[in-house]
């Protein structure tokens, strides 16, 4: 494996991890919105055709009917929750590598970076579980046409004001199990992709932009492949009616393959990959350039 470049430092990595989330949410939140809309879509009559017929059908209606502020619907609640989630995902995974080093020169073997990842998935679930259930709310109004929130303060006092705390972060555990195993393939597929597009005798940290671009857009597109099920079953769960599925994801799991089939927990899949890749490679460019930045400017921290 190449070597690690320098010391890990948990600070830095939280400092130009939220950095990269912002990064990620402008390019890849209009893909965003057409996943969760195609995901919770309602299944249609018999004879009746679908709302959406596929990704593109559906960012053409929202383009149609909303414009391209229809493709940003419910941005503001990821943006703020997402550079201190980013933030605290960076974080995580710095701190795993940190705790399974021994020295600070020791390289980490690829079960210790997927380790370090999952670690990073539990951190990240405290801010992201609200955040993605304002989200999905606004997210699907805007195609009903139902107007209810006004906006992801509006719909975070209303969640409180109907069911509480446990209103808001309807859907943790859902999250959970999206994000432990999605964020270990996420990482250690970042850090693979990284030493084999190294150039022998050089160091990873003088990676080219576009290698960058490539290993983190590659990451992405692993860890949507293992988060698609679980992110099915938890857009459909926190956007459901309260105590339609008494039962949790279970009920959810059985209502989705009973009604739409095994391929129902790949819905959105298009949009998904689509996504992926750009949103996820903008994210480590940013995190790549933050890092520069801060161990340029403060070497010590």
């Amino acid at each position: 494996m190449a070597k690690q470049p320098q010391p890990i430092s948990p600070v830095k990595n939280f400092f130009a991890g939220g950095f990269g989330g912002v990064c990620l949410v402008f390019v890849g939140h209009p893909l965003d919105t057409i996943k969760v809309r195609l995901q919770t879509q309602p299944k249609p009559q018999a004879g009746q055709p679908p709302l959406y017929s596929g990704t593109f059908d559906c960012f053409r209606q929202t383009l149609v009917r909303e414009g391209v502020r229809g493709l940003y619907k419910g941005m503001a609640a990821p943006i703020i929750g997402v550079t201190p989630m980013f933030a605290v995902c960076f974080f995580g995974f710095g701190l795993g590598k940190k705790l399974q080093q021994r020295n600070p020169d020791d390289i980490l073997t690829y079960p210790q970076l997927f380790a370090a990842g999952m670690l990073s998935g539990v951190f990240t679930t405290a801010i992201m579980a609200p955040g993605e259930r304002i989200k999905c709310l606004l997210q699907i109004q805007a195609a009903s046409g139902e107007i209810k929130y006004g906006g992801p303060m509006d719909c975070a006092k209303q969640l409180y004001r109907e069911a509480g705390i446990r209103g808001i972060y309807k859907g943790t555990v859902l999250t959970l199990m999206r994000d432990v195993p999605a964020s270990g393939m996420y990482f250690m597929t970042y850090e693979w992709l990284k030493n084999i597009l190294t150039p022998e005798g050089k160091s990873v940290s003088d990676l080219s932009v576009p290698r960058i671009l490539f290993a983190g857009g590659m990451a992405g597109i692993f860890n949507w492949a293992v988060a698609i099920p679980p992110d099915v079953l938890k857009s459909r769960f926190q956007t459901a009616a309260p105590g339609k599925y008494p039962n949790g994801f279970r009920d959810v799991l059985r209502e989705l393959i009973r009604e739409e089939g095994v391929s129902s927990l790949y819905k959105g899949f298009t949009a998904v990959m689509i996504r992926a890749f750009p949103a996820n490679a903008a994210c480590f460019l940013g995190f790549e350039v933050a890092m520069k930045f801060l161990n340029w400017t403060a070497p010590s921290l």
